[in-house]
């Protein structure tokens, strides 16, 4: 295919206070870069975008750096090989990369993974089969040390790794999962078509911790967060002795401009002997092939369901679906649909 000499790609143009808006994303047009000595030239397809992308947009330390103000933001993107100067690909493969809110992308052979199209549809590998899978994955069975009969609850159910650790739980063993989300439409996805045990929306009347109690009336065993804030007060609450929590994310706070203050009720951890603990996908990087044989046979036998949310119209959507997404619009993982 003949390749432009032009093409867009998304910038951050300031740095959010509060909840982030279009005005701080710049679609800007640049020249097509050619590939160099171990490169290849990539056309995107798909990106991702992924809450933990909105801590990027601030300037403070964390452990993966800041986009910079007047540069492309980056995160995991599908797409085809259009040139190469490398042995390791040719032109036609298709490739997983970290170089997306761009149409195309100059990637380093070692910066690019091979994913076959006829294996599982190229979004998978941004989702299900991709980071929020092995987050799900991971953060459930080593980092919460999940056991056969635990009852499970999980915040932001509806969500990429939500839906995914709801049912590893439930394929696994676990004797109730629970799960919350933001609408009546997610719970019901949630119970009917995901196999949860039960499900709640949490913006009805009344608090977290009424409705969990409601759902958990002898307390739960395992909390994988999703959410931060009243969620994880609720479920230290309803944990029971030894009880544990993933700390995946705090999607509840990622905007807020005040102080920040932790759950009230945290003194209980220490009579309760609870285990907190924080996980990145990244430390998990050797359960791959066992993550990838597991959940992919799942899916394969139709055990194990996934959605997508796809935002079409080219990379210039891609601020509208960040927003979006951090609004809670998607089920599933949220992708962009580039070509």
């Amino acid at each position: 295919m003949s390749v432009p000499s032009t093409a867009l790609e998304i910038r951050l143009a300031s740095r959010p206070q509060g909840w982030p808006t279009e005005l701080n994303f710049e679609v800007a047009e640049v020249a097509v870069p050619e590939p160099g000595d171990g490169e290849i030239l990539v056309r995107n397809l798909l990106m991702s975008v992924d809450p933990y992308m909105r801590g990027r947009m601030n300037d403070a330390k964390s452990y993966v750096p800041p986009f910079q103000v007047g540069e492309p933001l980056d995160g995991g993107a599908i797409g085809e090989v259009i040139a190469s100067n490398s042995p390791e690909f040719t032109v036609g493969d298709h490739v997983l990369h970290r170089l997306g809110w761009r149409e195309y992308a100059v990637v380093g052979a070692d910066h690019a993974v091979a994913v076959d199209p006829s294996a599982a549809p190229l979004g998978a590998y941004l989702g299900v089969l991709g980071m929020p899978g092995l987050t799900a994955y991971a953060g459930l069975l080593r980092v919460g040390e999940f056991k056969e009969g635990d009852v499970v609850f999980v915040s932001g159910a509806a969500g990429a790794v939500g839906a995914i650790v709801g049912q590893v739980a439930k394929l696994r063993g676990a004797s109730k999962v629970i799960g919350s989300a933001g609408s009546a439409e997610k719970v019901r996805h949630l119970v009917e078509d995901l196999g949860f045990d039960a499900a709640f929306n949490y913006k009805d009347a009344g608090p977290v911790v009424k409705h969990l109690a409601e759902l958990a009336p002898e307390g739960i065993d395992l909390y994988f967060d999703n959410v931060g804030g009243e969620h994880l007060e609720a479920a230290i609450t309803l944990l029971r002795v030894f009880g544990r929590v993933v700390l995946c994310g705090a999607i509840s706070q990622y905007n807020d401009t005040g102080a920040r203050t932790g759950p009230d009720n945290l003194v209980q951890a220490v009579g309760k002997r609870l285990t907190l603990r924080g996980m990145l996908a990244n430390d998990h990087a050797d359960l791959r092939e066992q993550f990838v044989k597991e959940v992919g046979g799942w899916i394969a036998d139709g055990r194990l369901k996934y959605d997508e949310t796809v935002v079409e119209g080219g990379v210039a959507k891609a601020p509208s679906a960040f927003l979006g997404m951090l609004r809670g619009e998607n089920t599933g993982k949220m992708l962009v649909k580039l070509a």
